[in-house]
């Protein structure tokens, strides 16, 4: 059975870059109609010229700072007024901090906690009514970061933490309503998330990627494309009974992290 998303409509947050501009592309190539969201206006813009080539369907771009209520309310009715429905929600936005407890200002939490977490709880609160009425599902990013420890994750790892339970309880609330709500945890994916929160030059970022591949059982880390391809499984109808669940597409990372990964760097 092909996968295919012809009349399906999807929102995607954090989808000018990353995990979240594959995630769109793929949805896009499956025919998806489109929901784009993102504090990068140019970015995101291009993301959605990219994705409109795939298919000629017209993707709907918003920008938005889903740490906002302003933001997420301003996400859900545009959404819903334009396309009238909704049958996939991906909550990808997030954002990350690189630091320990003695070092960590609480700006540097609440930033974490206002995206990672209560963004997520706000837009999937306000958007559960239509995906009851398309019994449709909900696919959380989260991260080996919350059950992998290591020091510097905080508070990054507690928010992803947050998340997985998250699902799971909203997954249980709206199982007898026919939505399901799941979770993919990425291990160490190339993006430019890392390279924001320390500064690294490119050549030093490479570095840090050699260095993660190393200590990554199958020896390679993820791409976007790894993490969207999931994504999309756990939407679509192969994935019909699936719910609660935290995926993870990490190379094994999970076995064995990197030993003080996250340590050396707080420490360069």
């Amino acid at each position: 059975m092909n996968i295919d998303f012809t009349d399906k409509v999807v929102l995607v947050t954090g989808a000018s870059a990353g995990i979240g501009e594959s995630t769109a592309l793929l949805f896009a190539a499956l025919g998806a109609k489109l929901s784009l969201v993102g504090r990068n206006e140019g970015k995101l813009r291009a993301v959605a010229a990219a994705c409109h080539k795939l298919r000629g369907l017209q993707p709907l771009p918003i920008v938005a700072d889903l740490g906002t209520d302003e933001g997420v309310e301003k996400t859900a009715k545009e959404t819903l007024d334009h396309f009238g429905k909704l049958d996939v929600l991906v909550n990808n936005a997030g954002i990350s901090a690189r630091t320990c407890l003695q070092l960590a200002e609480m700006a540097t939490f609440d930033e974490v906690f206002r995206i990672d977490v209560r963004g997520v709880y706000n837009l999937t609160r306000l958007l559960v009514p239509a995906l009851v009425q398309s019994k449709g599902n909900v696919v959380n990013v989260s991260s080996i970061a919350a059950t992998v420890v290591a020091v510097g994750s905080l508070p990054y790892g507690m928010a992803k933490a947050a998340l997985d339970h998250f699902t799971r309880l909203v997954a249980l609330e709206l199982a007898p309503k026919g939505v399901r709500v799941n979770a993919v945890s990425p291990g160490v994916t190339v993006s430019n998330i890392v390279k924001r929160m320390t500064g690294y030059t490119e050549e030093q970022y490479q570095e840090w990627l050699s260095f993660a591949a190393a200590a990554t059982p199958m020896g390679k880390v993820c791409e976007g494309e790894d993490i969207a391809r999931m994504i999309v499984h756990l939407a679509s109808d192969h994935s019909r009974l699936v719910t609660g669940t935290i995926v993870e597409v990490d190379g094994g990372l999970r076995f064995a992290p990197p030993a003080n990964l996250l340590s050396q760097q707080m420490k360069s």
